[in-house]
């Protein structure tokens, strides 16, 4: 039986970000607003073998360690002003510091993925890499919580250092 309290999970990157972000103060805090900064995703050789058909896809989901990022339970987003528990937000300061990506696809140069919609650290590993397919992932709902209005300050918004210790 797995004590989900005390039993640690290991994971590996399967990669690396290359981003023309070096400091977390002034990216875009979600892909939406990043959608023509280019990255790219360098795959480490050892999981090449996995990468075949991956250019069939337009959008891809990637996931990563926000390997920069502290742990809060509570945060002001930066898309609020209220305190919000992290768990409703998209805030890199969490347990865990999994981020999720959805990033348009460009080109595929072996091992290297160049990709617009960049909103990642250079430097941040992934984790995985999984595709977007709209059927099994778009899903229409009109509750959104706090973002109903916190959406429209999104074109604008760029990451400060609230996240910051």
């Amino acid at each position: 039986m797995v004590d989900a309290t005390t039993d640690a999970i290991t994971l590996r990157p399967i990669g690396v970000v290359r981003s023309p972000y070096h400091a977390t103060q002034g990216m875009p805090i979600q892909t939406v607003a990043a959608a023509e900064i280019a990255g790219e995703l360098h795959v480490f050789d050892e999981f090449a073998e996995g990468l075949h058909d991956i250019e069939g896809f337009d959008y891809l989901i990637v996931l990563t360690h926000l390997h920069q990022a502290t742990e809060k339970l509570r945060v002001v987003p930066f898309m609020d002003v209220t305190e919000h528990g992290v768990f409703a937000t998209r805030a890199p300061a969490r347990p865990n510091r999994i981020g999720l990506s959805i990033v348009r696809l460009d080109a595929v140069h072996g091992t290297v993925l160049r990709f617009f919609g960049n909103d990642m650290l250079d430097g941040t590993p992934v984790l995985d890499i999984k595709p977007y397919v709209p059927l099994l992932d778009v899903r229409t709902t009109e509750r959104i919580g706090w973002f109903a209005q916190g959406l429209q300050r999104l074109p604008s918004t760029r990451s400060d250092d609230r996240m910051q210790p």
